[in-house]
């Protein structure tokens, strides 16, 4: 049976049980504005990078893998949108002012900012290697806070623009063996909140959208663990990446212009219950 996800006032997408999409109608609601994905070649943010093309976005596809990402940018072709692949390892403070320049070479002005890169490491507290926490704080926290500044500002100027940061809800629950993910983005949640702050009154949007359990190439090697966590949820069963981002596409429209510095969980109930 398919399940059926909507953006409302946007579009209907038909989700199939092996997570295939057809759109059946749509609008045009993002045409004339470019949308900066990160962490776009796969899972989350290539679903993302997808609606958002579908909406009548151009898409700056940006991520580490070249052949995945221009594999996105055939995918948005075909289904008559624009594309291009930006080229991404975002792990420090460097790497935001360089992806910043590449996409405004690129696309010219940065109408919305999908903050989706992360990683990902799942030990316990003790004997977690340093380089490790680095490696998930500086992708998952110190990556978006400078972009973020590289690229809100110019929104600001231009009096709009929307900003869409990809927590999780390890972020507000305690997951034991997550406590460094789960810190990086429950901080990147109140950098959310913060953001909507210091941007708002200049016409920026800023919000967060926290999934649950997602079925993706990252999340494979947790094997049945990913399942035991969904079960917890009052869905009962993990997410696509489909429905993950039919939330980020809503919030980067004007149909969410009055939603700021929220936290929209996408969890299944996970974290109401």
């Amino acid at each position: 049976m398919a399940r059926y996800v909507r953006l409302v006032s946007i579009k209907w997408i038909v989700q199939s049980k092996t997570g295939g999409v057809c759109i059946i109608m749509g609008t045009q609601e993002l045409t004339g504005r470019t949308a900066l994905v990160t962490g776009a070649t796969s899972g989350i943010g290539r679903a993302a990078a997808l609606a958002l093309a579908g909406l009548g976005a151009r898409v700056l596809v940006a991520g580490r893998d070249e052949g995945r990402g221009e594999q996105v940018v055939k995918d948005i072709g075909a289904e008559g949108g624009t594309a291009v692949f930006l080229p991404a390892d975002l792990r420090d403070a460097e790497s935001a002012p360089q992806l910043a320049r590449a996409a405004e070479a690129a696309g010219g002005q940065v109408d919305i900012l999908v903050n989706n890169a992360g990683t990902g490491a799942f030990a316990p507290t003790q004997g977690f290697p340093e380089d490790m926490f680095d490696a998930v704080m500086g992708t998952n926290l110190k990556a978006p806070f400078f972009l973020v500044g590289e690229i809100a500002p110019g929104m600001a100027e231009r009096g709009t623009g929307a900003i869409v940061n990809v927590t999780t809800m390890a972020g507000q629950l305690g997951i034991a063996g997550m406590a460094v993910y789960g810190a990086s983005k429950a901080a990147l949640n109140l950098l959310t909140k913060s953001w909507a702050a210091e941007f708002g009154p200049r016409g920026v949007r800023v919000n967060a959208v926290s999934p649950g359990p997602t079925r993706t190439a990252g999340t494979e090697p947790m094997g049945d663990t990913l399942n035991q966590l969904a079960a917890q949820s009052p869905a009962g069963h993990a997410a696509a990446p489909e429905e993950i981002a039919a939330a980020i596409a809503f919030l980067a429209t004007d149909a969410a212009s009055y939603i700021q510095g929220t936290v929209l969980n996408v969890d299944g109930g996970r974290t109401a219950v």
